[in-house]
C-alpha cells in the first residue's frame, strides 16, 4: 500500500483544537487519569444496581469483606450478591471491552483502514461459528478451553481470510474490505440459523443467546478462562505499538527500519484472533465497540499506537460496563442484551466513517 494510499485511508489524526489546548503527552495523562476514573465509578455503580441496590459504600465494603474475609451476619446476604453474581459480571465484562477495544485499534493499525473492526468485518461472527458449533455438538462441557479454542480457531480462519481479500489499495481497499465483512457476516449468519434449526432445544437457547451478545452467564470460571487468554495476548499487543507506528510509515519504510513486516501482521492478526475468540466465547457477538473506542480517542490524543492500544483497552472496558449497565437497568426486571446497545451507537457511527472515508478518496 502507498506513503499516499495510507495518509487517505488511516483514520484523522487529533483535532486542531485539541492540539492547541494541550500538550500531546498532557492528552494522554489527562485521558488516562478520566478513563481510569470513570471506569471506576460506573464499575462501584454497576455494581451497586440490580433488584438488591446497593450504596457505593455499601459495594465497597462488600469488597473488603471478601478480599479480607472480615463479613459480619448482617452483611452475608450482600456480599454474597456482590461476590457471585455482579463481580464476576463487571469483571469479565471488563475483561471482554478491553479485548474489543484492543482488538480494533490493532486491526485499524494492521489493516492500515479506519473502518476495520472485528465485529464490522466478519470476524466476531467467524468466531461465533466455532463457539456455536461446539454448544450444538454437546462437546463443550469436556473442558472449559474447548469453547474458546473452536471460537479462536473459527476467528483465526476469518482474519486471514478477510486479510487476503482485503489486499488493495486506495478505494478499493476500503470498499472490498466493508464487501468481505458484508459476505462473512452474512455466511456466519446462514451457518449460525442452520445451527439453530438442528439444535436441541437447550442448545438453541444458546446459540440465540450468542447472536445477541450477553454476560448473563458470567461466572468466575469464565472470568478465569476468559483472563489466561485476553492478558497475554493483550500484553503481547501493547508490546508491538512501536512497530505499528512504523507500519503507518509504510512496508517499505518499515523494512528499512528494522521491521519484519510479514511476520508483524502475522503476530497481530493472531491477537486479534484471540482477543475476538475470547470474547465471543463468554459473551456472544457484541460489535462496534472496537470501531467507536479507537476513533474517539485518536481525535483527542494522536496516532500513536503507545498510547492508542492501552487507552483503547480502558475506553472498551468503560463502553461495556456502560452497556451492560444500561441493559440491566432500562427495563426493570429484564436483562437486555448488550449488542443492542453497541449496535445502535456503533452503526450510525460506521455509517458516517465510511461516507467520510469514500469522500477522501473522490469516491463519493
Amino acid at each position: 500500500m502507498s506513503q499516499q494510499t495510507l495518509s487517505d485511508v488511516r483514520t484523522p489524526s487529533a483535532s486542531p483544537s485539541a492540539h492547541r489546548i494541550f500538550p500531546r503527552r498532557g492528552r494522554v495523562w489527562a485521558t488516562g487519569v478520566a478513563l481510569s476514573a470513570a471506569l471506576l465509578a460506573v464499575s462501584v455503580l454497576s455494581a451497586g444496581s440490580g433488584q438488591f441496590p446497593a450504596s457505593p459504600g455499601e459495594v465497597l465494603t462488600g469488597f473488603w469483606h471478601g478480599v479480607t474475609g472480615t463479613g459480619t451476619q448482617e452483611s452475608a446476604l450482600l456480599d454474597a450478591t456482590l461476590w457471585t453474581v455482579r463481580f464476576p459480571r463487571l469483571v469479565l465484562g471488563l475483561l471482554i471491552g478491553c479485548a474489543l477495544g484492543l482488538g480494533g485499534a490493532l486491526m485499524q493499525g494492521v489493516f492500515a483502514n479506519p473502518l476495520a473492526e472485528p465485529g464490522v468485518i466478519g470476524i466476531g461472527s467467524g468466531a461465533a461459528v466455532g463457539a456455536c458449533t461446539v454448544i450444538v455438538l454437546g462437546v463443550g462441557s469436556a473442558s472449559p478451553f474447548i469453547l474458546p479454542a473452536a471460537a479462536f480457531a473459527s476467528g483465526l480462519a476469518v482474519t486471514l481470510l478477510v486479510y487476503w481479500l482485503a489486499r488493495g489499495s486506495g478505494a478499493s481497499a476500503v470498499l472490498t474490505l466493508v464487501l468481505t465483512g458484508i459476505a462473512v457476516n452474512a455466511v456466519a449468519g446462514a451457518v449460525i440459523s442452520f445451527l439453530v434449526f438442528v439444535a436441541d432445544t437447550s442448545s438453541r437457547e444458546q446459540v440465540i443467546f450468542w447472536q445477541m451478545g450477553s454476560l448473563n452467564g458470567a461466572s468466575w470460571s469464565a472470568v478465569a478462562t476468559t483472563a489466561l487468554i485476553v492478558v497475554p495476548a493483550a500484553l503481547a499487543v501493547l508490546l508491538l505499538a512501536g512497530r505499528l507506528d512504523l507500519l503507518a510509515l509504510g512496508d517499505s519504510a518499515a523494512s528499512h527500519s528494522g521491521v519484519n513486516v510479514p511476520r508483524l501482521r502475522v503476530l497481530s492478526i493472531i491477537a486479534v484472533a484471540l482477543l475476538t475468540s475470547a470474547a465471543v466465547a463468554h459473551a456472544g457477538m457484541i460489535g462496534f465497540v472496537g470501531l467507536i473506542v479507537p476513533h474517539a480517542l485518536r481525535l483527542f490524543t494522536g496516532p500513536s499506537h503507545r498510547s492508542l492500544l492501552p487507552l483503547s483497552a480502558l475506553g472498551g472496558s468503560l463502553l461495556l460496563a456502560v452497556a451492560d449497565l444500561v441493559s440491566r437497568t432500562a427495563i426493570p426486571y429484564a436483562d437486555l442484551p448488550i449488542g443492542i446497545f453497541t449496535a445502535l451507537v456503533g452503526g450510525p457511527v460506521f455509517f458516517i466513517l465510511l461516507r467520510t472515508t469514500l469522500k477522501k478518496q473522490g469516491v463519493l
